[in-house]
């Protein structure tokens, strides 16, 4: 709960605030010791307690567990620069377990090791990071899954839909990334005036990333159908509706996240403008993919109904958008 506090002025004209004693006493403030006062693009005033100070790394110590891979990526999200594995003796396959997770996780590195510890540091700088490059760029690389997933499902080219699924460790590493540094900015006001984010992007940043990496997983979920489908192909007539279809679906999440980037709410609202039309051409292909081979049926279904749980994910991201009073470049 914030304090109220009245403006005061000195018979030189310098206004003055009284900063709260208990704070001043937690930082070890004193007479004559210096803070950083900062305005944010809103109007605010940040104050600093530990101007010149070189913030320590966060670090922690694991013991290896059943769950040691989920612990690393856990505390890597919650924003820790050092994680140390350590036990009497470490396995071989505790060291190549930790080796892999540190291989998902953008900026991770092994920096020390022997018989009893594995160390691992981030190496990031967050400010080199900006949320919506990251963001941009985890789209990008789902949206050619996306257009190669088609294509892989027609064609029946299962080497192309292989090399979808194996791309989908990419947009991990991306996603881990950006909640990071969306926590790492939560935690620290000053760099969110660096980056140019203010806390409310920062929420919408992170449900975006969660629903573009999940049209990265429906991308996966079709392609492991491809592989299923060992080649076989699907009818003239399926053909063209899906290629209709996923040209809404692909607009749709393409639409959405340029919105989201730009708070383009006009062009957000086509994307939810599209769901009759998406469901119209879901129903027919439903009825005409009924029509083909019985082993090749439940494979193309559930290909289906990733598409339109693309174009759903795509409409939720468009929900998010709100005006803004510029625009990310």
């Amino acid at each position: 709960m914030g304090e109220i506090r009245k403006v005061q002025q000195t018979p030189g004209g310098t206004f003055f605030v009284c900063i709260p004693k208990g704070w001043a006493e937690r930082y070890g403030l004193k007479r004559g010791s210096t803070v950083m006062i900062s305005e944010t693009s809103d109007g605010k005033l940040l104050i600093d307690p530990e101007y010149g100070a070189v913030p320590l790394p966060r670090s922690i110590t694991l013991k290896p567990t059943l769950h040691l891979s989920r612990e690393i990526i856990g505390k890597y999200l919650l924003g820790f620069d050092i994680i140390r594995v350590e036990n009497k003796h470490i396995s071989f396959e505790v060291r190549e377990e930790v080796k892999r997770t540190a291989s998902r996780l953008v900026g991770l590195e092994i920096i020390e090791e022997n018989h009893s510890k594995i160390v691992l540091q981030c190496l990031l700088e967050p400010t080199s990071f900006p949320p919506d490059k990251i963001l941009r760029r985890e789209h990008s690389l789902v949206a050619s899954m996306h257009q190669d997933v088609l294509k892989a499902l027609i064609e029946g080219d299962v080497s192309l839909a292989k090399s979808i699924i194996a791309r989908d460790e990419e947009v991990d590493r991306l996603y881990f990334l950006l909640i990071r540094i969306l926590r790492t900015i939560i935690q620290n006001p000053s760099l969110s005036e660096k980056l140019g984010v203010c806390l409310i992007d920062c929420l919408d940043y992170r449900l975006a990333a969660s629903l573009v990496e999940n049209i990265g997983d429906e991308c996966v979920r079709i392609a492991c159908k491809v592989v299923a489908l060992n080649g076989q192909k699907i009818s003239n007539n399926i053909m063209e509706l899906l290629l209709k279809f996923h040209k809404l679906c692909f607009s749709a999440h393409e639409n959405a996240v340029r919105a989201l980037l730009t708070g383009n709410v006009p062009l957000a609202l086509t994307v939810s403008e599209m769901s009759k039309e998406v469901e119209a051409i879901f129903n027919e292909l439903e009825k005409n993919a009924k029509a083909q081979d019985p082993s090749i049926l439940p494979n193309l279904l559930a290909a289906l109904s990733a598409l339109k749980q693309i174009y759903a994910h795509g409409a939720d991201i468009a929900d998010l958008v709100m005006p803004r009073k510029f625009s990310h470049n």
